[in-house]
């Protein structure tokens, strides 16, 4: 828990989050404004205005964590992991190289999934994209 350590983890989580995020709503505003005719059925059937919307969202939201996923999957076969390699090249020993990157990597996902959680409760919710039916 040093800030050599922490700012750099702390950076990829945040940018890991921003991008899960942008992902999440470009992929909810656009299904949203393609099946809004099934919100709108939704809502004619009796479920709350969230419900409705939440029946729309949740296949764009798994679809907006498919790219992390990936990366997760290709890390070491595809690519070189990048908190593995700065932790060798900073003088770490392997083990403390693939513990670093098994937190960012477990991090990341965490966040990523926090992140699109939260976005689609708050479209959910009404909060992000005013304008879809009520």
């Amino acid at each position: 828990m040093r800030g050599e350590a922490v700012v750099p983890v702390a950076g990829i989580l945040v940018g890991g989050a921003m991008t899960a995020t942008s992902l999440a709503g470009r992929r909810l505003r656009e299904e949203l404004s393609t099946r809004r005719g099934e919100v709108e059925a939704a809502l004619a059937l009796g479920l709350l205005p969230r419900d409705a919307v939440l029946e729309v969202a949740r296949p764009s939201a798994a679809t907006a964590l498919v790219p992390p996923l990936d990366q997760t999957r290709t890390v070491g076969l595809v690519t070189l992991p990048g908190a593995y390699v700065g932790v060798l090249l900073g003088g770490g020993s392997p083990p403390a190289a693939g513990a670093a990157q098994l937190l960012v990597l477990v991090g990341l996902l965490a966040v990523q999934v926090a992140a699109v959680w939260i976005v689609t409760e708050l479209v959910a919710r009404g909060r992000v994209l005013p304008g879809l039916p009520r």
